[in-house]
This record gives C-alpha cells, structure tokens and sequence, in this order.
C-alpha cells in the first residue's frame, strides 16, 4: 500500500493498570474502525509513570514478553488486520527488566522487539532504577503496511539512533513518548523545553527521509507525590521534510489518525540525498565517547 493510515494513541494513565489496558484496546478499536493501519501506544501506557520515585514496589508491573498483554495485543491486530505498536514494561529474567517495544503484524504475529537503547536519569525521571540499556541493537520491522522502526522517548534525543534506524530501511519511525514538564518550570522553561524536544525530531525526519510519529501521554501524575509531572501531549507526525502533518491537542484525549504516502519516502531521499553524500569513510571519531 502506498499510503498507510497511523493511529496514535494519547491519552491519560490511571493507577489501575486493568483499567489502563482496557481504555488503550478501546481506543485502538475506535482506531481501527476509523481506518487506522499501524497503531501506536504511548510509552508504558499500561501504568502511570511510575520512574518518577525509586520503588522496589514498582516492579510488579513489570511482564514477560511476549506475555499477556502481547497475547492480547496478537488477537487484536488479527481481529482488525491492523500493525501494533505496544509499549511494555518488560520483565526478562529475575532482576533484568527493560522498556520494551513490541511489534505486531496485521495478521498477529509477533515480529519482534525493541529494547530502549538510551536511559535517562533527571528529575523525576529515575529509570536507570529500572531499566537495563537496551540489547536489540536498532531495529526496523517490514509489515504488512510498510517498513517500520520503533525508538523510545530519551532515543528521540539521538540522531545516531534515527540515522542507524533509517539505514535499515525504515520509512516511518515511531517514538512512543512519556515526556513533559515540572510544574515549577513550565512557566520559565516550558516553552523551550517543547519545542526542542518537537524541533528534534523534525530534524530525524528530515535527516533520513522517513516520517516520524511521536505518541505522548497527557495529565498531571504524582504516583510518588510531590508535585509530579505535566504530561504535555502534542502528539505529531512529521512529514519526509519535517513538516507537522498532525498534531493532538496539549490536554485533551486523542485519537490522531494521519494518513501518510510511502512514496514520499522515496521521491524524498531522490532529492534530497543525503544518505547518497554520507562521508562513511570520515565517520570513525563518532563511535568514541569524547574527541580529545
């Protein structure tokens, strides 16, 4: 299919993670009804946030993969003939959890899984408590409704990663998202904070050719209390030269629905060469940690 419908899935978390699972199968139905091809969850959808704290407790939200909520997401995406992007918190083995991606074909199948590769720690943002750094390497998957790659939140940040990616062939990359701000600095560094965080992942698209699809939460969570994080939203897709084609709303549930024409991909990187101008025999410095 030359032009593909994408779904993505912006919504608010509760505690409940039943009850999470159950309002992300029912806007993914909505989705599908609507047209959707490939549907995006936001990061860790089944949960609130819950790296805000460092909490022993909380990895009993963890899960196998492929596990139940593989198993539902594999029966949905037959049902509906549709791709499935699912955000998991991933238990592999006592004591080695990550953030997990995994990829459903339009027929249920399981293709595979990617692992986030990146693990930030800020404020608020704890998750080298939990999570191992990613092994998968960069991945792309070819479903029945293109050639995709999936990168996590604090990947979105790396041009490295888009870059191995789009290499790979991708012709859309899907970031699912947990990202926003903290209260006492919305009002002085909200703004900037927003728009590099969406100025960067332009930049992907338009780097490598490809679309981007960003696929964020919203509300205000204080699963640790404090003051908490605001979920900014906006979720969006990019177009091959970085243009927003769609953007959700910063505080409103959403289901953004974004047709896109895979052969832009093509047309794009034709004219825009820059995969052809790569200097690859130049590149050796960028696999050092700093240049003295």
């Amino acid at each position: 299919m030359a032009t593909v419908t994408l779904g993505l899935l912006q919504h608010a978390c509760s505690a409940d993670p039943a009850a999470n699972l159950a309002k992300t199968l029912a806007l993914a139905g909505q989705a599908a009804k609507k047209g959707a091809n490939i549907i995006c969850t936001q990061e860790l959808f089944r949960s609130q946030y819950f790296c805000q704290s460092e909490d022993h407790d909380n990895f009993r939200l963890a899960e196998p993969v492929p596990g139940p909520t593989t198993k539902v997401f594999q029966q949905f995406a037959k049902k509906h003939g549709v791709v499935v992007i699912a955000s998991l918190f991933e238990k592999r083995s006592a004591g080695l959890y990550h953030n997990t991606a995994a990829v459903i074909d339009a027929d249920g199948a399981l293709l595979g899984t990617y692992r986030k590769m990146h693990i930030p720690d800020d404020p608020l943002y704890y998750e080298k408590f939990y999570f191992t750094p990613g092994d998968t390497g960069f991945r792309t998957w070819s479903t029945k409704f293109g050639c995709i790659g999936v990168l996590i939140c604090w990947d979105q940040w790396y041009p490295e990663a888009a870059r191995l990616t789009a290499l790979q062939g991708a012709e859309i990359i899907f970031y699912p998202t947990a990202i926003g701000w903290h209260p006492k600095e919305k009002a002085q560094h909200g703004a900037s904070q927003h728009d590099a965080w969406e100025t960067i992942q332009r930049s992907h698209a338009v780097a490598n050719g490809c679309y981007v699809a960003a696929v964020n939460r919203i509300g205000l969570e204080k699963p640790a209390g404090g003051e908490g994080i605001e979920f900014w939203g906006q979720s969006f897709v990019a177009g091959t030269d970085g243009g927003i084609m769609a953007k959700a709303d910063k505080k409103q549930e959403e289901i953004l629905l974004v047709p896109v024409d895979l052969a832009k991909v093509d047309d794009t990187r034709t004219h825009w060469p820059f995969l052809r101008d790569r200097r690859i025999d130049a590149y050796g410095g960028i696999s050092q940690r700093f240049l003295d």
